[in-house]
């Protein structure tokens, strides 16, 4: 199994069957573009079998940490340590870019992120509360 960032639009595409959603070509070119949008692959073969995605988010009396995005593994690899090696990897990722930490937001009641994220070295959950804007196209 190969683990690697995508720098590539084949590459990057090579995982669309995983998305929730369509490639778009000019998100895609900015997603490229823009070195601090990082996706992480997990290829069997010739086969992407999983993704993580992750952004660097940087404020002026912080510093710089990653947001996990993303994460997506076949259900067939599920259950293999995939998930928690792409984590992994992001979080490697996350270190050699000079971030001091990284995060991701879940739901409280999705056992299997959980246990990937906290197989992968996540510290406990923190209770939160998520709100979102949707702005039309």
């Amino acid at each position: 199994m190969w683990i690697g960032e995508a720098t590539t639009p084949d590459l990057v595409r090579s995982a669309a069957h995983l998305y929730d959603e369509a490639v778009r070509s000019a998100a895609l070119a900015r997603f490229l573009a823009d070195p601090t949008h990082h996706l992480v692959l997990a290829r069997d073969g010739d086969s992407t079998v999983g993704f993580v995605s992750g952004v660097e988010t940087t404020h002026p009396d912080k510093g710089t940490e990653m947001f996990l995005y993303e994460l997506a593994v076949e259900d067939a690899h599920r259950g293999r340590g995939v998930g928690s090696a792409l984590v992994r990897a992001l979080g490697d990722l996350a270190r050699a870019r000079g971030c001091y930490g990284m995060w991701v937001l879940t739901d409280d009641d999705n056992a299997a992120a959980l246990a990937t994220y906290r197989a992968a070295g996540a510290g406990d959950p923190e209770p939160t509360v998520m709100l979102t804007w949707t702005f039309p196209d």
